[in-house]
């Protein structure tokens, strides 16, 4: 899976899946954009990667435009993109404020929906791809995380339709599907250390394989379907959860 002279633009850069993705893309040859909110962690990690980075909030207007028009500068062509910011914030269909709803929209999907549509033109050059970061949630209910939820079905679709509709220009567009991980993700959303631990554990009872998954297991399957190996696949949402899916709520 040789990523020599590809370009790829990395959302959510940081930490987490998104952080393990932009590692593994550079040890395979390509040029990376980094892409995300805390400057000073993206700096670091630019200078470890020796790549480029991009510090900014994805949910502002300009940020597409900025975000691909920096790639476009830099590299002149796009080959991926690869979508992996996204927050998650507890709240049932009875409490959670329409703050909070419109909040985990604009991250988790309206942000990842400018940034498609301003790459497009980019990427149909390259006959290039998407893969977006979904999760479990998309295609199982969970309580308590309703807008989290809503937010990756429809990111999943979101996936599916524009996938139909790049086809004709050689564009793939595909999603992973991810269980727990152990990244910052929750901890960022105010859960505290030991509270984490505790979740931790009890997704050994959870996930059939007995354990979370790693970032590093994420980013391998994102690469795989960004590569030329996965060339006839489009349009799908790729479970990669110890086997959650299959499950009944626990």
């Amino acid at each position: 899976m040789s990523f020599e002279d590809k370009k790829v633009i990395i959302t959510g850069a940081s930490s987490g899946i998104g952080k393990a993705t932009a590692i593994k893309f550079r040890k395979e040859g390509a040029e990376v954009l980094l892409v995300a909110r805390s400057e000073d962690v993206l700096k670091d990690l630019a200078s470890e990667l020796n790549s480029m980075y991009l510090a900014m909030d994805i949910t502002t207007n300009k940020a597409a435009e900025l975000i691909i028009g920096e790639a476009t500068l830099l590299w002149g062509k796009i080959d991926v993109l690869v979508n992996a910011a996204g927050i998650i914030k507890s709240g049932t269909i009875l409490d959670t404020t329409i703050e909070d709803f419109d909040y985990m929209m604009n991250i988790n999907l309206r942000s990842i929906f400018h940034l498609m549509q301003t790459a497009i033109p980019f990427l149909k050059e390259t006959k290039g791809n998407i893969v977006n970061v979904s999760s479990v949630t998309g295609i199982r209910a969970f309580p308590n995380i309703l807008a989290y939820c809503v937010s990756k079905a429809a990111l999943d679709h979101l996936t599916r339709c524009s996938a139909l509709e790049l086809a004709q220009f050689g564009v793939r567009v595909n999603a992973v599907n991810p269980g727990v991980v152990i990244t910052n993700l929750h901890k960022a959303s105010g859960m505290s250390i030991v509270d984490y631990a505790k979740f931790l554990e009890h997704s050994e009872t959870t996930h059939p394989l007995g354990r979370a998954g790693t970032a590093e297991e994420i980013a391998d399957l994102i690469m795989f379907l960004a590569s030329n190996k996965a060339s006839w696949i489009t349009g799908e949402t790729v479970s990669i959860d110890g086997g959650r899916f299959l499950t009944c709520l626990r």
